[in-house]
């Protein structure tokens, strides 16, 4: 299963969701000029338990690099592949919890849970020598946040059968359920970082995001993140729309509702439109025109129930003007 995005729209573009991203491209890159000394850098910038559990090993490193480790290690990754399912995962998850949060409490938040999954790691891992490094431990905490806030969000999901993209709209707690699941699995019947997945990192900064995601809310905003919010709110919605439709069984139209905001109403806009009917799962372009109003109907013509070889009837789309 490949997430493609959440149905939730954010008012507010990510600000510091995206400077995290671009802190782990750009780290990513630094160690692709590393060459022999990669290795090193690991050790160096990694969470390797063993650093704190063996005085023999930890004297070969100062008190700051000590405490640096608990943080550079979110920021690196083992190779491209790592970096961008992390990322990736970062990108469809952490734009809705930094919209709730805010900026300055999410990057707190993000950074905390970061620190607590490497401490989780640490404590369950006391004697190993193999660095732990990737941000996967502080996305679980933003995924565990995600699941909290967002329970009835759904995740348009690619399942590829047979080489044939299938689109499914999938309830984010059963979509996050089964991946904590599969962690916790993967954790109960291996050492812990079998493979070289921190697998109780994993949980670890799941559970935190939950439970940190409670008393970050009680916090309460700053005049800073209030003017945050009003610089950085979205003029569009998502390029890619999942749209329910609706039908009677004597009825060959389909009917449904597009999301805008007023200036896409007021200068037109081009989205990718995903319409669940069934077994189909249909991608296609949908133009709307500019000057269109809350309740303007949109006619697809062909694009509803087949009614026989050569026909097929209409889907309608609803025009709906949000923030």
């Amino acid at each position: 299963m490949i997430p493609i995005r959440d149905t939730i729209q954010s008012k507010n573009y990510p600000v510091v969701n995206n400077i995290i991203i671009a802190a782990n491209v750009l780290l990513y890159l630094v160690q692709l000029t590393q060459g022999d000394r990669l290795n090193h850098f690991f050790i160096t910038y990694g969470l390797v338990p063993a650093r704190y559990s063996v005085p023999q090993i930890a004297a070969y490193f100062t008190s700051g690099q000590q405490v640096l480790s608990f943080f550079s290690f979110m920021f690196i990754h083992g190779g491209f592949w790592h970096l961008l399912g992390n990322m990736w995962s970062l990108y469809i998850f952490g734009d809705n919890v930094e919209d709730r949060l805010g900026p300055l409490r999410y990057l707190l938040f993000y950074l905390l849970c970061g620190f607590l999954s490497g401490v989780s790691h640490l404590f369950i891992n006391w004697h190993s020598q193999v660095p732990t490094i990737g941000a996967s431990g502080a996305i679980a905490g933003v995924m565990g946040a995600y699941l909290l806030l967002f329970p009835r969000a759904k995740v348009l999901t690619l399942i590829p059968i047979f080489f044939i993209p299938y689109f499914v709209n999938i309830p984010a707690y059963l979509f996050l359920g089964f991946w904590f699941l599969l962690q916790f699995i993967s954790a109960a019947g291996s050492s812990g970082q079998a493979g070289g997945v921190a697998w109780w990192a994993h949980i670890g900064g799941f559970v935190f995001g939950m439970i940190f995601v409670k008393l970050f809310l009680k916090i309460p905003e700053l005049g800073v993140t209030r003017l945050a919010r009003r610089i950085t709110s979205k003029k569009k919605t998502h390029r890619l729309q999942s749209i329910k439709v609706i039908g009677n069984a004597d009825d060959p139209h389909l009917y449904g509702s597009i999301i805008i905001t007023p200036r896409e109403a007021q200068l037109g806009t081009r989205k990718v439109v995903n319409i669940p009917w069934g077994f189909q799962k249909r991608l296609f372009h949908v133009t709307v025109p500019p000057g269109v109003s809350e309740g303007t109907k949109l006619r697809l013509a062909d694009m509803g129930k087949k009614i026989d070889d050569r026909n097929r009837g209409d889907l309608y789309l609803r025009i709906r003007i949000g923030e």
